[in-house]
């Protein structure tokens, strides 16, 4: 990876894939912009023709844009057109101040503000991670403005909370959720000898993920305030969350009606493959890709599967 770019200073479908090694750079194929959206300004990554349809990428944690190296030039060779957006709070994104301005209805307002920004009305949506609950967010409060959703790794609200009071395996899984409610600390964690951390969390379940890219990932994470802004997601979804489930007495049920493919990795340490099928109770018109040999960062473990999956599903 350039370091400029991240530096601080259908139908019912259930498929299996195998993964592929990734590779390749896009630091030539795309053009950097900073937008006004919702109040903020956003960094974001354009590419493809300016008349493609849209697809916005949405990136997790602890990422940015660079997430999705290996699906941007091949979308954009399709005819899409294609932007990745830094999430508000990363990167090169502005970070507001307080644990309310990473609610997912703001982070959801990004993107509208970004749709308007770009005079289009829908987009379809690929998200991975934490970007995947903007995504089901968005198609679930605002489906008018989704064309079709693409979520990697990433459960359904819906299907995580009642996971979460169901298997004792997936609450153990989820510790790191509790563990970002503490104030401080985690934002101290993450940079702790020299982000040892993401290291580990990188590099305990795949090996696909270019050493540049992580470092990127860390100068990334080392602009001021980006640590504490994308814990504070996390802050945000816990209190959000939390609140409605305690209001509600149960976990409320959220429906999606957009065609949408879920991928799944399935060696990933944080998310059980049991997961998945649960979904076939809240999305109406699902398909499922399945990756049995990558990991949670199945863009990279999987690319070229994961890719072809992605041209086939989208119109």
């Amino acid at each position: 990876m350039d370091s400029s770019e991240t530096d601080p200073g259908n139908g019912d479908a259930d498929r299996t894939h195998q993964a592929a090694p990734a590779g390749g750079d896009v630091a030539d194929s795309v053009t950097h912009e900073q937008i006004h959206a919702n109040g903020v300004e956003l960094h974001c990554v354009l590419a493809g023709p300016a008349d493609g349809d849209l697809v916005v990428c949405l990136h997790g944690f602890p990422e940015c844009w660079y997430a999705w190296s290996e699906q941007i030039p091949a979308l954009a060779e399709a005819g899409y057109r294609v932007l990745a957006p830094d999430l508000r709070g990363a990167n090169r994104s502005a970070k507001p101040s307080g644990v309310a301005a990473y609610h997912l209805d703001e982070l959801a307002g990004d993107i509208l503000g970004l749709l308007d920004a770009l005079d289009r009305e829908r987009a379809h949506l690929l998200a991975h991670d934490f970007g995947g609950l903007v995504a089901w967010h968005l198609a679930h409060e605002h489906p008018d403005h989704v064309d079709r959703l693409a979520v990697c790794n990433c459960p359904h609200l819906t299907v995580y909370g009642r996971a979460l009071f169901r298997s004792l395996d997936q609450l153990r899984k989820s510790w790191y959720v509790l563990y970002f409610q503490l104030p401080r600390l985690p934002e101290w964690g993450l940079a702790y000898d020299e982000y040892r951390a993401l290291d580990t969390l990188m590099r305990r379940s795949t090996t696909s993920i270019p050493e540049a890219v992580i470092a990127g990932y860390k100068r990334a994470l080392d602009r001021p305030g980006t640590r504490k802004a994308l814990v504070n997601w996390y802050r945000a979804l816990f209190r959000s969350f939390g609140k409605t489930v305690l209001t509600e007495r149960a976990v409320p049920m959220m429906p999606i009606d957009r065609p949408t493919m879920l991928c799944w990795g399935e060696q990933d340490h944080a998310l059980a493959v049991d997961l998945v099928e649960p979904h076939r109770e809240v999305v109406a018109d699902l398909r499922i890709e399945r990756f049995p040999a990558a990991s949670h960062w199945v863009q990279f473990d999987a690319s070229d599967p994961l890719n072809a999956a992605l041209l086939d599903f989208l119109p």
